[in-house]
């Protein structure tokens, strides 16, 4: 089994940048995708950012040319870097792994963009 932790959120004002981290340990070899969620209060789960084995990426309108997904596989880690900021990307962030056969979750980590 794959497990996923997330660390690097907080309170940051509006323009400014985070770095979030997912650490994975288990069955690492087993992750084929990974991604990047988030659930903002009273509002569905919606996907931010994907990234395959091979490195191929995907981001939501909302985020992509502010927001870069990237893993480092020699250190079983995935990141995304938060530029610029905004309101609305206030929300607790989910890390995602893909193993085929199953998936698994991180538990989140809050980001409040708020000045």
């Amino acid at each position: 089994q794959v497990q996923l932790v997330e660390s690097g959120g907080g309170l940051v004002q509006p323009g400014g940048s985070l770095r979030l981290s997912c650490a994975a340990s288990g069955s690492i070899s087993s992750i084929e995708n990974m991604a990047w969620y988030r659930q903002a209060p009273g509002l569905q789960r919606e996907l931010v950012a994907t990234i395959t084995s091979g490195g191929t990426t995907y981001y939501s309108d909302s985020v992509k040319g502010r927001f870069t997904i990237s893993r480092d596989n020699t250190k079983n880690t995935m990141y995304l870097q938060l530029n610029r900021l905004k309101p609305e990307d206030t929300a607790i962030y989910y890390c995602y792994a893909n193993m085929g056969s199953y998936v698994t979750w991180g538990r989140g980590t809050q980001v409040t963009v708020s000045s």
